[in-house]
């Protein structure tokens, strides 16, 4: 209920603005104001990692290497039978003695808690358990439970199809060593961009997150951790009493609350998380829909915390608003493009005044295709070419899948039941996929020769 109220107060400012706008200024000055606080707010975060870098080569940090405490890593599992036993293997030959892997079976209806069971003597590090079929839902409630038997000064969270390098965590863990580090994120990449259309386009978005990450950390702002590769202390943990387990986005809801509880949570792109990029459209947007309704309803939720909090920085606190105006903006352009329509259908307003609107905003998603660009430029390697065609694409391609999934969620919190349906991603797919090519050529060959 809180999450509508909120809502429907900032539909109504942003109402109660456009009005003002659009009968004593000239709307554009709206757009003009956020464009500039976004472009301002941008350029500072680049400012920042750039003098980060100078820095960091002319006066290194001593790193503290001989901070090892005792890990626990944690894999959730929901019918990850095909993937599971290549991720524990993975997961074991990390360079680092003190640590516990718990597998947790999360109410599977496929064989892996027998996967599980038939491996286990194989690796003495290696705890597992299954959930009932009444087991409350969902990754946050699954992660509490493995907590209760965890050993670990730290938490270690991977995803079933997680894929690491052995250095992983003694590269890692000297960025949570400070008293004031609650958690890191590595860096998450894609490990089948070349699949297809949509796998790549989620590689080129990846990029850009990680482009964006470093900014925030550079200036020690609300830097958020992704599920996959986080690294989080058990006494910041503990702190916020263990994962929000009516949250659909357990990562995104957790970095807000450690925020708000005055920790800092750093990025860490030194070591990389590879995982699986959703390779079918429908499976994308079911999983980009959760995120996205999951991230928009913690700030909801605690809007009214991260605006009081005592213990937050100002920092973490000006770049969640400036993260939230990109939220917003999709509401804003379409309440403006409607009523201003409607007034220049009803003869009331000049059409200059809705081109104006389209300039504008045809500008911030220019500042978008810049950042995809530079991004895909820096952190890939891409000659100037393939980096603009990729923008382009990549783009396009975040417009189709977020610019009507924001609309679409705001309509939700506003006149549909809140649920806890996850829309899990499959993993996996990548194997299945090539045994489906390699049944089609066999099959290929098998009718060539008769």
């Amino acid at each position: 209920m809180r999450e509508r109220i909120v809502l429907l107060s900032i539909i109504c400012s942003l109402l109660i603005l456009l009005y003002f706008f659009q009968n004593h200024m000239n709307t554009p000055c709206a757009f003009m104001t956020i464009l500039i606080f976004m472009a301002v707010y941008t350029a500072y975060m680049q400012i920042a990692f750039k003098h980060k870098q100078r820095k960091q080569r002319k006066h290194p940090i001593e790193k503290n290497y001989n901070y090892t405490p005792y890990i626990s890593i944690m894999i959730p599992a929901h019918n990850e039978a095909d993937v599971i036993c290549e991720t524990i293997e993975n997961i074991t030959a990390i360079d680092y003695p003190h640590y516990e892997i718990i597998v947790i079976d999360d109410r599977s209806t496929d064989n892996t808690y027998d996967v599980l069971e038939k491996i286990s003597p194989k690796y003495p590090n290696l705890k597992y358990f299954s959930r009932t079929k009444e087991a409350f839902p969902g990754k946050s409630a699954v992660l509490n439970d493995a907590l209760k038997i965890a050993k670990g000064e730290a938490i270690l969270v991977f995803d079933a199809d997680a894929k690491i390098k052995p250095e992983f965590l003694k590269t890692m863990l000297p960025m949570l060593e400070p008293a004031d580090v609650g958690a890191v994120q590595a860096q998450k990449v894609i490990i089948n961009a070349k699949q297809n259309f949509l796998t790549q386009c989620q590689f080129n978005e990846y990029i850009l997150d990680t482009h964006f990450q470093l900014g925030r950390d550079a200036v020690r702002g609300a830097v958020e951790l992704r599920g996959n590769g986080e690294l989080v202390k058990r006494q910041a943990l503990n702190s916020i009493n263990g994962w929000n387990e009516e949250t659909i986005v357990d990562d995104l809801d957790m970095s807000t609350r450690l925020h708000i509880k005055g920790w800092d949570v750093r990025y860490c792109p030194e070591v990389i998380v590879y995982e699986e990029a959703i390779i079918y459209f429908i499976p994308l947007m079911r999983q980009r829909r959760r995120w996205l309704e999951g991230t928009i309803r913690r700030y909801l939720e605690y809007s009214g915390q991260a605006l009081t909090s005592k213990d937050i920085s100002l920092r973490a606190r000006v770049d969640m608003i400036a993260y939230i105006s990109e939220f917003i903006m999709p509401l804003w352009c379409i309440m403006e493009f409607l009523i201003r329509g409607f007034k220049v259908l009803a003869k009331d307003a000049s059409p200059h005044m809705l081109y104006s609107s389209i300039f504008i905003s045809c500008i911030i998603g220019f500042g978008f295709f810049t950042a995809i660009r530079y991004a895909l430029r820096r952190y890939d390697g891409y000659g100037r070419w393939r980096a603009f065609k990729e923008a382009v694409i990549t783009s396009i391609y975040l417009l189709v899948i977020w610019f009507p999934l924001v609309l679409f969620i705001m309509f939700k919190i506003l006149f549909m039941k809140k649920d806890m349906k996850w829309g899990k991603t499959t993993h996996g797919l990548i194997r299945e996929e090539e045994e489906n090519i390699k049944r089609e050529h066999e099959k290929h060959e098998h009718s060539v020769k008769n």
